[in-house]
């Protein structure tokens, strides 16, 4: 049985570990600096600042279980702008993580469907967001949901660096 709802502090743990779990899977093999992986991994996947990031008003956090385990989780920050886009009112697709073992069960989809929602009925006119160039799996997912390449920038995680897309999607249709 599956479910998915909005996240709520207590479930910081929950997000915390997925995140952990879900970005080693997605990019662990990419870097040549563990040490900086296992620092990013340390404060970007801390409980406390998850804690923390719940807690904010333009913070919202879908978590979504199968058979009552935690399996993947999203974030749409509210009211984000991009030097990239090239609107007043946009929001930022931040985070869409789902474990491996439960890709094909289209939880990802859900995900994204429901922060979309959201970032439409808070009037936001773009919602964007960040990916890794060679993440091809989550830009056909992107393009295939009409998000469009509007930028590069690059993010350096310890001593690796990498090069991201930024793209967006206007909402009017949502």
């Amino acid at each position: 049985m599956e479910q998915i709802r909005l996240a709520k502090k207590e479930d910081a743990i929950f997000i915390a570990m997925l995140g952990r779990i879900t970005f080693t899977e997605a990019f662990g093999h990419l870097f040549t600096d563990k040490i900086g992986l296992k620092n990013y991994l340390d404060t970007t996947f801390n409980v406390d600042k998850i804690k923390k990031s719940l807690e904010k008003e333009n913070n919202m956090y879908w978590i979504a279980f199968v058979n009552k385990l935690p399996v993947g989780y999203a974030k749409l920050k509210l009211n984000s702008t991009s030097q990239f886009v090239d609107a007043l009112n946009v929001s930022q697709l931040q985070k869409i993580y789902v474990l491996h073992d439960f890709l094909s069960m289209k939880i990802g989809k859900r995900l994204q469907n429901l922060l979309l929602q959201k970032a439409a009925e808070s009037g936001s006119e773009k919602i964007w967001l960040s990916v890794y160039e060679g993440n091809k799996r989550a830009i056909g997912f992107y393009e295939r949901n009409d998000f469009k390449k509007v930028g590069t920038h690059q993010f350096s995680i310890g001593k690796d660096h990498f090069q991201f897309w930024a793209m967006e999607k206007t909402l009017e249709n949502i």
